[in-house]
């Protein structure tokens, strides 16, 4: 996310921030997905990571994150490899995310210490699976990430987001 990150809340503009910081754990061409339980009661997959806490660095935070969440303890990061701004000014939100890749960590995938008790499940997944798993996430979660598993870049990539509307089901989604 970097020092220059927004945290929570509003810069006068009106807009709820949210600072997000993600993580990529490849193992031989497969990345850990987490299953998020939500509000709403459905669930979505997405890679371990999490809001970054006002004052906290990046890789501070998604390393805490990816513990809560998953077990491991990464012990050393690169990147970001990408990052996201999404902008949704009819719901009232921005969202800014810097995702990085896991070079070292220690541990084994295990669930159930997630103190928010969002995360149920987790899995390494291929390119195949991965795009099927999130088929239903929004645009700016999903088109990131597969299009990394694609390529593979390690030069850092920006994706910007611009959302139309009041309701999930009939967004505007423009690609900037």
């Amino acid at each position: 996310m970097g020092a220059h990150a927004m945290t929570a809340g509003n810069k006068g503009d009106g807009l709820r921030r949210w600072r997000v910081a993600g993580g990529i754990i490849d193992v031989d061409g497969r990345v850990l997905l987490v299953e998020n339980l939500r509000r709403h009661g459905g669930t979505d997959w997405s890679p371990p990571g999490g809001v970054v806490e006002p004052g906290e660095d990046p890789v501070d935070g998604l390393t805490r994150e990816v513990i809560e969440e998953t077990g491991l303890v990464v012990t050393s990061w690169s990147g970001p490899l990408y990052s996201v701004e999404t902008v949704a000014e009819d719901m009232g939100w921005h969202l800014s995310v810097q995702v990085f890749k896991a070079v070292s960590w220690t541990g084994h995938v295990t669930i159930g210490n997630d103190p928010d008790g969002i995360v149920i499940s987790a899995n390494y997944v291929d390119l195949e699976e991965c795009a099927a798993k999130m088929a239903d996430n929004g645009q700016w979660v999903r088109e990131p990430l597969i299009a990394w598993m694609q390529e593979r870049w390690h030069d850092h990539r920006v994706f910007r987001y611009h959302l139309g509307g009041t309701e999930r089901k009939n967004l505007k989604v423009t690609r900037k």
